[in-house]
């Protein structure tokens, strides 16, 4: 019989054991004026990034301790001339060439306000984070965050941003939504844009940035399929929205695509935390649901995936990372991930903004087609034949021969002619 007590004080320490490594410099310098660059324009130049490197330049935002964000002044010099020293030639070759506002004698200034789940999440704010920075190391431009860890914090970040001197102001995750929006009506002159939030009419000055997160999604729930041997499976959600939506769906799907293939029959029990920052819940639920029989779990919870991650240490059982490649949290339990290159979308787009090309009015989705998304090239928990597999099912997305579902009612469908 499991000692409770015992359990919980041990996925505490796990979760303290996993080391969220912060994220927090600021660098100096960065206004604009545009040349337009269409949605898929922009795609493709993501895609284009991507393809060539899919992380930031090394050393570009992995700052192993804490960093005071609040004072540009003292940290700008030191810790931009570290970044631009360890970028490649090619990534000083490849370096934005931010416009110069003759009216300022400035370059652009580039802020962002974190999605719920902080800059330290492991996951998607810290991807976006790392984008920005390595812009930030090879423009000049000022970069900096103010970090949101509940709702009321978003409107309250984006006018700290803009009171800064931020000429474009990031924002991460689907809550922040409304309040982008407000900012871009109130502030005509400033620039926007958002990660996971598309409007039906978008200002001039406001771009959304979407990801197609049901298809890497499909893709690591075809493996869970296929390495499950209990026939059960789990999901954890951070906050049950139409972000949230695609990331279930998709795995959903995945999973009764890989089960028909291989014969089984496979389940999938979800759950959801209604948070993405609370990694002692993502342990309860994770825990529940390897102690209900699931041998993997799959989550989408930002900074409460690091506590679903410690629960499957805990248990001794497969967990599926979401955002980044997370097998450096638990090498032999993170069976694989569901990449979301946040980083390159925020890098690009901010390139694309400081070299005087107008990004507003518009949505860009991303997704396999831009080789914005995909799983981690890390397989060594699974065989060679399932990894290639699952590439072969991500050619098929590509060409529109698979189409993956990405709400409930999508799903029902699919299974229903599976």
């Amino acid at each position: 019989m499991i000692n409770r007590s015992y359990n919980k004080k041990m996925i505490r320490a796990l979760v303290l054991a996993a080391g969220l490594a912060a994220a927090g410099a600021v660098f100096t310098g960065c206004g604009t004026q545009p040349e337009t660059i269409d949605a898929g324009q922009a795609a493709d130049e993501i895609a284009d990034a991507a393809g060539k490197e899919g992380q930031p330049a090394e050393g570009a935002a992995d700052a192993s301790a804490p960093q005071d964000n609040t004072d540009a002044g003292d940290q700008n010099g030191s810790k931009k001339e570290d970044q631009t020293e360890s970028a490649t030639e090619a990534d000083k070759a490849a370096a934005p060439t931010a416009v110069w506002d003759a009216s300022t004698g400035q370059l652009p200034v580039v802020g962002m306000a974190t999605g719920q789940g902080g800059i330290e999440d492991q996951s998607f704010n810290q991807s976006a984070w790392e984008g920005l920075q390595w812009f930030g190391g090879m423009s000049g431009c000022r970069v900096f965050f103010k970090e949101s860890l509940k709702e009321s914090d978003l409107t309250n970040n984006i006018e700290a941003l803009l009171d800064e001197g931020s000429n474009l102001v990031w924002a991460t995750g689907y809550d922040s939504g409304p309040q982008m929006l407000e900012a871009a009506q109130e502030h005509p002159a400033n620039s926007f844009a958002i990660i996971d939030y598309a409007y039906e009419d978008t200002p001039d000055n406001l771009t959304g940035v979407v990801f197609r997160d049901q298809e890497p999604s499909f893709l690591v729930g075809y493996i869970a399929a296929n390495m499950t041997e209990t026939g059960k499976v789990g999901f954890v959600g951070g906050v049950d929205n139409a972000v949230i939506e695609q990331f279930e769906c998709g795995y959903r799907a995945g999973v009764a695509y890989g089960a028909k293939e291989s014969g089984k029959e496979v389940s999938v029990e979800s759950v959801y935390a209604g948070s993405y920052q609370d990694m002692a819940k993502g342990a309860e639920l994770a825990t529940g649901l390897y102690d209900g029989g699931c041998d993997i779990v799959y989550h989408a919870a930002g900074q409460t995936g690091v506590g679903v991650i410690a629960a499957a240490q805990q248990a001794g059982k497969f967990v599926i990372g979401v955002d980044k490649d997370q097998a450096f949290l638990a090498p032999e339990n993170v069976l694989t991930s569901a990449m979301k290159y946040v980083n390159m979308a925020v890098r690009q787009i901010s390139d694309q903004y400081a070299s005087g090309k107008a990004i507003g009015g518009q949505t860009i989705s991303l997704g396999l087609s831009e080789d914005a998304v995909g799983i981690s090239e890390n397989h060594d928990l699974y065989p060679d034949e399932l990894y290639d597999d699952a590439l072969q099912l991500a050619d098929q997305i590509k060409d529109g021969t698979l189409e993956v579902p990405e709400t409930r009612d999508q799903l029902d469908a699919f299974l229903a002619d599976l």
